[in-house]
Order: structure tokens, then C-alpha cells, then sequence
């Protein structure tokens, strides 16, 4: 247990930086599940819509410290190429 005041506020600082991260993340894994719920039941237009929504989404949580700048565009790109696959 934390004993300085210092050390006390920064155990509820990372407690609230834990919280926005875990926000943060839920909300990137539920639009990646939307593009590939859509890619599995083969709607092209939702999946199209889907991916437009989930792709600032993993960019904004590599801007945020989230998730690395490499596995978001990784994801991105990942996504991109079955959403093309799809249209073919």
C-alpha cells in the first residue's frame, strides 16, 4: 500500500488512466467485431460501413497510446484486404 501522498495520487491517477484505456480498447475490439461480423455473413455495404467507422477508431486509439501505431495500421490493413477479397 501506498504510504506518501504523492504515491496515493498516483495510484488513483493510474487507476483513471486504466479505466479510459480499458474504455478505449472495448470500443476498438467492438468496431473490428462489426467489420468482421459483417466479412462472415458477407454483406459487402456493411462491411464497407463498418470498416469506414472502425478505421479512425484504430487510429485514434494508436494516437491515445492504446494500442501501438504498427497494430493498428496492421489491423487496418488486415481488414482493408478481406473487405477487398470480399468485393472481388
Amino acid at each position: 500500500m501506498a504510504n506518501t501522498s504523492s504515491a496515493k495520487k498516483a495510484t488513483r491517477k493510474i487507476a483513471r488512466r486504466a479505466a479510459v484505456n480499458k474504455n478505449r480498447r472495448s470500443r476498438v475490439r467492438t468496431y473490428v467485431r462489426k467489420v468482421e461480423e459483417a466479412l462472415a455473413a458477407g454483406d459487402k455495404t456493411a462491411a464497407e460501413a463498418a470498416f469506414l467507422a472502425a478505421q479512425p477508431e484504430l487510429m485514434r486509439a494508436a494516437t491515445k497510446g492504446v494500442l501501438h501505431k504498427n497494430t493498428a495500421s496492421r489491423k487496418v490493413s488486415r481488414l482493408a484486404q478481406r473487405l477487398k477479397t470480399l468485393s472481388a
